[in-house]
């Protein structure tokens, strides 16, 4: 019973040294978090309510190790409120409405305000969810939340219109090294009771390969600081210990999320760019984490048509070869291919017109101006039928263009005379666009 009349402020200031070293770390205030300046620097709407405290309901979006639990319990201490946390994995709606109904105990009694952490809320179905609801807007308890996956697809609409959605980026590379640095001089939480001897580059390296994950940074820290025997009573911490303690590089990527989206969606719009370094680079991030190549390849597929088109027609041929060429070998070799593909299509002149083209008719067949066929292009049989009705014989002829000069006569393929097609001067396209000015130029005399 004593400890149900200590703050859990109070509680969290006696760090248990049999914790790990990333939760000791965790920081007390704003100006600990590491990284976020986008959200948290002075002046920033976040930083703004938190500060003023008024903000009720807050959710946070970003990849592991950028702080979001830690960010949610700092604003706990710094309103003064009680920290309750869920997880969307384990918990249920009954262990929603117990942390509810203490939550409205400590209103009702203490007049303190709770604050309710659920973890991966994008894993609670619609009814957890709903849960919620009438429980914010009446005040019982301030919800926040922390997603790995977009809360606008996963999240339900009513919990995302009463809240403040925050994106976390992962975290600097100098903001992770000055974590370090502060958990090695840190005498209460940190490692400040080892006499130890950090090199730069060990430390650097430490955060590069974290890849913005201030956990991984400080699990790999705690370990090679304790498994490393002092020599002279000090604990030296090179580069090539610190390469051991933090060995593959973990790189944030969900199959079938925002990080599989959002990273061939910069592939792709590297080649469209013609910048043949960051399409290698999207490529080996792609096969470095898992990713299907068959999806990569399908990709150079169509961005081989859309974006090069007519400009390079080999393209596609070349895109279609990588295709089959991986599916013929398979991994690891089958990675070249796909990298000869992507370079050769970032190098290629591109020509989008086509597509475009294509675009526009669809468009004027999807507003319903759909248009007849000419009668002098139709069947045989359905010219016997328009001469029964009284066509024109002279309409219903067709010229065959190889039986002309250049195999091209002067003949309309459709009614008003409609153009889609408008070719650029970008590569081959140039000898296309020099070919269709003239015949256009003769179907006009």
């Amino acid at each position: 019973m004593s400890d149900l009349f200590t703050t859990p402020a109070a509680r969290a200031d006696k760090p248990n040294p049999a914790e790990p070293l990333a939760a000791r770390m965790r920081p007390r205030s704003l100006d600990e978090v590491a990284g976020q300046r986008h959200i948290l620097a002075e002046g920033k709407l976040l930083r703004r309510a938190i500060e003023s405290d008024r903000f009720t309901s807050l959710i946070f979006y970003g990849p592991p190790g950028t702080g979001k639990t830690t960010l949610a319990s700092v604003i706990a201490r710094t309103t003064g409120s009680r920290f309750e946390s869920l997880n969307g994995v384990e918990s249920n709606v009954a262990e929603i409405r117990a942390k509810i109904d203490q939550a409205r105990t400590w209103r009702d009694l203490r007049g303190e305000t709770t604050i309710l952490f659920i973890d991966e809320i994008h894993r609670f179905n619609k009814a957890q969810q709903d849960v919620l609801l009438p429980h914010i807007e009446r005040g019982v308890v301030r919800f926040i939340g922390a997603t790995t996956h977009n809360p606008y697809f996963h999240v339900n609409s009513p919990l995302v219109s009463r809240s403040q959605i925050f994106q976390l980026e992962p975290v600097p590379v100098e903001d992770v090294v000055r974590v370090l640095e502060r958990a090695l001089s840190d005498t209460e939480r940190g490692l400040g009771e080892h006499l130890v001897k950090a090199d730069p580059e060990a430390l650097l390296h430490l955060s590069e390969k974290s890849d913005g994950d201030v956990r991984r940074a400080l699990s790999a820290l705690e370990l090679a600081i304790l498994t490393t025997p002092p020599e002279g009573g000090e604990v030296r911490l090179t580069l090539a210990v610190a390469e051991e303690s933090i060995q593959r590089k973990a790189v944030v990527y969900d199959a079938h999320g925002d990080a599989h989206h959002d990273t061939i969606s910069a592939f792709i719009k590297s080649i469209r760019g013609s910048d043949p370094d960051a399409a290698l680079y999207w490529l080996a991030k792609m096969l470095h984490a898992g990713e299907d190549p068959r999806f990569i390849s399908r990709r150079l597929v169509i961005s081989a048509s859309e974006d090069i088109g007519l400009a390079d027609s080999n393209a596609l041929r070349v895109a279609m070869d990588a295709h089959q060429a991986f599916e013929f070998i398979g991994m690891p070799e089958g990675r070249i291919p796909l990298a000869h593909a992507a370079v050769y299509l970032a190098t290629a002149p591109k020509s989008n017109t086509a597509y475009a083209a294509l675009g526009q008719a669809m468009e004027d067949v999807e507003k319903g101006r759909t248009l007849a066929v000419p009668v002098h292009l139709r069947t045989k049989t359905r010219k016997k039928l328009a001469a029964a009705s009284g066509e024109n014989d002279a309409a219903m002829v067709y010229r065959y263009a190889h039986d002309y000069e250049g195999a091209y006569v002067p003949q309309a393929y459709l009614p008003e005379g409609r153009i889609y097609y408008h070719p650029g001067d970008q590569g081959m396209e140039k000898r296309i666009k020099e070919r269709l000015d003239y015949w256009r130029s003769l179907m006009q005399a």
